[in-house]
């Protein structure tokens, strides 16, 4: 898994540019583009927390709500036979196809 930092539900990805000997990454997951570096994990770290802190200030001058990384809900195109197949399949077990659908994804990422 890539590391990542998280701070007040923003996301931020870590690069290292070996060229630059440099640290940076960028808040993943949102529409804005925000970016951040450092020479140290502690300044790319401090870094993050000041570029989400200042999107934080900003959204709330602008009155607007700032947009987290990720929202927990997401789209997923399936094929017609294989969401009735997993229809079926939650409805047998008696819960939502949201629950059916997340307890497989939670299998699948534990291994």
């Amino acid at each position: 898994m890539r590391d990542v930092l998280n701070y007040r539900g923003f996301i931020g990805s870590v690069h290292f540019s070996a060229d630059d000997l440099l640290f940076y990454g960028k808040v993943e997951g949102i529409t804005d583009l925000i970016t951040f570096e450092g020479e140290t994990v502690k300044e790319l770290t401090e870094a993050f927390h000041y570029m989400v802190d200042e999107h934080i200030k900003d959204c709330e001058n602008e009155n607007i709500a700032p947009e987290k990384s990720y929202k927990g809900s997401f789209n997923v195109r399936l094929t017609p036979e294989l969401h009735r197949r997993i229809a079926v399949s939650a409805k047998m077990r008696g819960i939502s196809i949201n629950k059916y659908i997340s307890e497989a994804l939670r299998e699948n990422l534990s291994h």
